[in-house]
């Protein structure tokens, strides 16, 4: 055991100091305040040598009795890998799209080319009302469905309120946990979880983009509840807190942690609310306050189910794009026919990709394996079993191998 402590302690070290090449890669730290006040700027062949050394002392320790502690090495073996890969990536010797998804999120994703997607826009094609090309039509139909941000904060709070109900029925939460709601701009994604320890998060929306009617529960599930809020308390609360984990109070944002928090945020959407009951709850009560007329909502609902099967078209561009297949513009076409957004909102996208490159497959392929692992779990298909699996991965994370060794 203390040759892991160590060893997760110098882990955090390790990932604090690569942070100060890259602002974005510590997405959130409430370890010791003196470990982050401490780090400096060392060159990253330096932090590779860290790095190599650290993953050594892992691999040498070799099985451990214990499955609790099994699973801790294995994970931290996973997480130091991909900081040697990171590293190597900031000094320039970049890996292909699919060989960047193994190595930072320890994941393998499915790949889908054009003819896929096509037969999901032809049955779209007869389903959109309007006139024009498809991707046109499904734009000026989603207006009728924009929230105005006049009403945004409303219909959060709604969805908020909602949604933690339905968590805090099946999960303990700390006491104290909490979060606030920012609005800003400028920003490359919708919205984003900071958490900040203590069970404390800041949640901020990006008004730069039209936020749907559908988009408040995803938002208020995916960030806050059952989402990235509950599983960053959970995890402070049973690793950091009861364990003393040290390694589990840093995120780093290219690793493999990310792809069960944004797989689980996403997919927790639908542990909290079944389809039938969301689209229920926001045709009778999100709706109105929207001011967004709820007889539109079956047709709507049906168009929203099936362009959920688009999913992967998100990968399949960014996977050419980053892999220098595509330029800017032929990658901006693909994505306004395939994910049928308009021109400003596929740059956007592409703004996405240059920051965070693969980290697009943890969003659709997250969701699907969390899915699938949990539905792996669960024997009487009971909302019941399957809040207490969720907790349970949520308390005690796996990385995407970990969770696919046990299907």
């Amino acid at each position: 055991m203390d040759s892991i402590n160590s060893i997760a302690i110098e882990y955090v070290k390790l990932s604090l100091a690569i942070g100060q090449h890259c602002p974005n890669y510590v997405d959130a730290y409430y370890g010791p305040k003196q470990w982050q006040d401490e780090v400096s700027k060392h060159p990253l062949p330096q932090l590779s040598s860290q790095a190599i050394a650290l993953i050594s002392d892992a691999e040498s320790i070799g099985k451990l009795p214990d499955d609790n502690n099994q699973i801790r090495l294995d994970y931290l073996k996973k997480h130091l890998y991909a900081c040697k890969v990171y590293i190597d990536i900031l000094m320039g010797n970049t890996l292909d799209f699919y060989s960047e998804c193994e190595a930072l999120y320890d994941a393998k994703p499915p790949k889908y080319d054009e003819p896929h997607f096509d037969k999901i826009l032809t049955e779209l094609d007869a389903l959109v009302p309007g006139s024009g090309d498809l991707a046109t039509r499904f734009v000026n139909y989603r207006q009728s469905f924009v929230i105005h941000k006049d009403k945004l904060n409303a219909v959060f709070d709604a969805a908020i309120t909602e949604a933690r109900n339905r968590t805090l029925q099946y999960i303990s939460l700390p006491e104290n946990e909490n979060f606030n709601v920012e609005l800003v701009q400028d920003q490359v994604w919708t919205a984003y979880n900071w958490f900040k320890g203590n069970s404390y998060s800041l949640i901020q929306l990006n008004t730069d983009i039209n936020i749907y009617i559908e988009r408040a529960i995803d938002l208020a599930a995916h960030e806050g509840y059952p989402g990235h809020h509950v599983f960053n308390a959970l995890m402070e609360k049973h690793l950091v807190i009861e364990r003393d984990w040290v390694e589990y109070s840093i995120y780093n944002l290219f690793g493999p942690t990310s792809l069960l928090a944004e797989g689980s945020a996403n997919y927790g959407i639908e542990v909290a609310f079944p389809w039938e009951e969301r689209i229920a709850f926001e045709r009778d009560v999100l709706f109105p306050i929207a001011g967004i007329d709820p007889n539109e909502s079956e047709l709507y609902y049906k168009v929203l189910k099936l362009m959920s099967k688009l999913a992967y078209a998100d990968n399949m561009v960014a996977q050419r794009y980053c892999d220098k297949k595509i330029a800017d513009n032929q990658a901006i076409e693909l994505l306004m026919k395939y994910t049928l957004c308009t021109k400003e909102r596929a740059t956007q996208r592409l703004s996405f990709y240059q920051q965070n490159r693969s980290y697009v497959i943890t969003y659709n392929f997250g969701q699907d394996l969390v899915h699938e692992y949990l539905t792996s779990k669960i024997s009487s298909g009971s909302a019941q079993e399957l809040w207490h699996e969720f907790t349970a991965l949520l308390a005690r994370p796996k990385t995407a191998s970990m969770m696919q060794a046990e299907l």
